[in-house]
């Protein structure tokens, strides 16, 4: 059950993302049209906003997808008892970098709507509302490697890899 959450959570997460990625189209075409009017619309911002939204939300889905760089030189040349171990401390190093990172975005925000902090362009949003969408996408990372790191406890393999990486010891053609 749980893991059936877990997995709709990171695809929804990767859905928003998408979704802010349109948003940063939205935001460009605004200003392209703005200008062929004669209009200035200053939509930077905006895409600027989404772009970070975007980025963070999109953190977790790629975890789980395997979409993140990983550089195996060393962990594919150690044995196989050594490796799931070093996976294991890998994602709990993981575990820890990211969640503080959240917490401390988190209380970034609170102090943000604790002291009215507003960007200083045309829009003048508050700066807890960016942060925000920074925050969850950040949890969701966290989420995703504590998620990961009790899955490889269990002795598992880990799901993070993507099936299709190239091994670089061998011609790719």
């Amino acid at each position: 059950m749980i893991r059936g959450v877990l997995d709709r959570f990171y695809e929804a997460c990767g859905y928003i993302a998408a979704a802010f990625m349109v948003g940063i189209g939205l935001a460009i075409v605004a200003q392209i049209v703005g200008r062929m009017r004669g209009v200035t619309v200053d939509a930077t911002e905006a895409a600027g906003l989404c772009l970070a939204a975007s980025t963070f939300f999109g953190l977790a889905h790629t975890f789980r997808r395997g979409g993140h760089v990983r550089i195996n030189l060393l962990i594919d040349r150690l044995p196989e008892r050594w490796r799931h171990r070093i996976e294991i401390i890998n994602c709990l190093l993981g575990t820890v970098v990211v969640s503080f990172l959240a917490w401390h975005v988190g209380a970034l925000a609170l102090q943000s709507r604790a002291f009215n902090d507003v960007s200083p362009g045309l829009l003048a949003m508050p700066f807890w509302i960016p942060q925000t969408g920074v925050t969850i996408g950040i949890a969701a990372l966290a989420i995703a490697f504590i998620d990961e790191l009790v899955w490889l406890l269990t002795g598992r393999e880990p799901r993070y890899e993507a099936p299709d990486e190239i091994d670089l010891d061998r011609p790719v053609a």
